[in-house]
């Protein structure tokens, strides 16, 4: 039973299966008898008192959605980096099908949201549609399995990965304000810092890290929101290790050597001197072989997958909708929201690419059929949490915010099981026709 509970927990779908229990235990608890205190927690100080009337701290809910998402928004721009480095963005046709999918996927649902709130107060919102969770559309595909295309999970990753980039400069350009030349003088200059450390040869983390929580705290006080500054970390982060492969497989073999003529001298359980000299050695050489960002990245994924992104599922999803609590009158964020991630999505990442084809831009992914991507397109409809993290930016109106979380939750919910039910179907027909062949 452990070991199958094990298997569970490192399964990559069980992240979005994770994320959306905890989001169904927010709504539960915010409902409940315990609704009350559920809300006021989220609002209770963590911090530090100074002085007479000094505090140096935030709400417990400020914590979680700028200080912990910013090591999520670490962990995005590193998977971002990697990806124009080494990965499915990494050359122009590769990069080319994908990112403009994205693109559709971004700019169609902005467009429906802003024709049913244009003039409103509420027109501010437009970003919340355009956003793709990855953890819950690509926990979707593998709970498919073999009924998709292994092209399908690959497409929809990058086309994720550009989506997380474009909601990143959304944040940065529209969901900043009141920005302060000097603060913002004092992030420029940090970010020098880490370009210089990078262009010097400093592979350690601990200096990186240490220049990203002043840079951070600077961001903050610039007025820009202060997630770019982790995506900006992640981008000065290093690639390339201290140590190549080739000289870490000599140190190794030396380390090896050395440990087992030392073997002869021992005479007990514990390693001789040398023995841990040469351990030592090897852990270093270890350390070093590895690329500072996928070091990072691969610390940052657990933390991400089983902390941070399900604590501010928990700590956003909660909307109390008892006694008529919230005011549905705001149906133009409903119809926004809604129709935005589920037909807007998969209608402007298939009209896009279909285009962009038909001129020669871009050529469609071998294995992919034109009924799969807008499958894709539909499951790239579950906007959750960076849909969630743009509403907390978009409205100052608690009322507004309530009734874009509920929308983003249906409609997720929708856009899951439509992509899933259509993927399914697709796969038992391609299965079919396999079969008859």
């Amino acid at each position: 039973m452990i070991k199958a509970f094990q298997r569970i927990i490192h399964a990559e779908s069980f992240g979005g299966i994770f994320l959306f229990v905890c989001a169904l235990l927010a709504m539960i608890v915010a409902n409940s008898p315990w609704g009350e205190a559920y809300f006021e927690l989220w609002h209770q100080k963590l911090g530090i008192a100074y002085g007479e009337n000094g505090y140096l701290g935030f709400s417990l809910h400020l914590w979680i959605n700028d200080v912990l998402m910013s090591f999520f928004f670490l962990m995005v721009g590193l998977e971002i980096k990697r990806e124009f480095l080494y990965g499915g963005l990494s050359g122009f046709k590769k990069a080319a099908f994908p990112a403009i999918a994205a693109i559709g996927g971004m700019i169609v649902p902005a467009i429906i949201y802003i024709i049913f709130n244009a003039g409103t107060p509420t027109a501010h919102g437009f970003g919340i549609p355009m956003a793709t969770d990855i953890a819950f559309a690509l926990g979707v595909v593998l709970l498919l399995g073999k009924r998709v295309p292994a092209s399908l999970k690959l497409f929809l990753v990058t086309l994720a990965v550009v989506d997380d980039l474009g909601a990143i400069v959304v944040i940065a350009i529209f969901y900043s304000s009141g920005v302060s030349l000097f603060w913002l003088l004092c992030s420029a200059f940090l970010v020098g810092v880490l370009v210089a450390l990078n262009y010097a040869g400093v592979r350690s983390l601990i200096p990186y890290l240490l220049v990203g929580v002043v840079l951070w705290f600077c961001t903050h006080e610039s007025g820009i929101h202060a997630t770019i500054s982790a995506v900006v970390l992640a981008f000065c982060i290093p690639t390339e290790p201290k140590m190549k492969p080739q000289a870490f497989m000599e140190k190794i073999d030396e380390e090896i050597k050395h440990f087992s003529h030392s073997e002869k001298e021992r005479e007990n359980v514990l390693l001789t001197e040398e023995q841990i000299h040469q351990v030592e050695g090897m852990k270093k050489a270890i350390s070093q072989v590895q690329s500072p960002l996928s070091k990072l990245e691969h610390f940052l994924h657990s933390y991400s997958t089983y902390l941070i992104m399900p604590l501010f599922a928990f700590a956003n999803a909660g909307v109390s909708i008892q006694g008529g609590s919230i005011d549905f009158s705001s149906s133009h964020i409903i119809y926004g929201v809604a129709l935005g991630l589920i037909v807007g999505k998969p209608v402007g990442i298939f009209a896009l690419t279909f285009l962009c084809e038909k001129l020669g831009i871009a050529s469609r992914p071998e294995g992919l059929s034109w009924s799969y991507i807008f499958g894709a397109g539909m499951l790239a409809g579950i906007g959750f949490t960076m849909s969630m993290f743009v509403s907390n930016l978009a409205f100052i109106e608690a009322s507004y915010v309530d009734i874009a979380k509920i929308s983003i939750l249906c409609s997720s919910l929708l856009a899951g099981i439509l992509g899933s039910i259509t993927l399914l179907f697709l796969g038992k027909k391609t299965n079919v026709l396999k079969s008859q062949a």
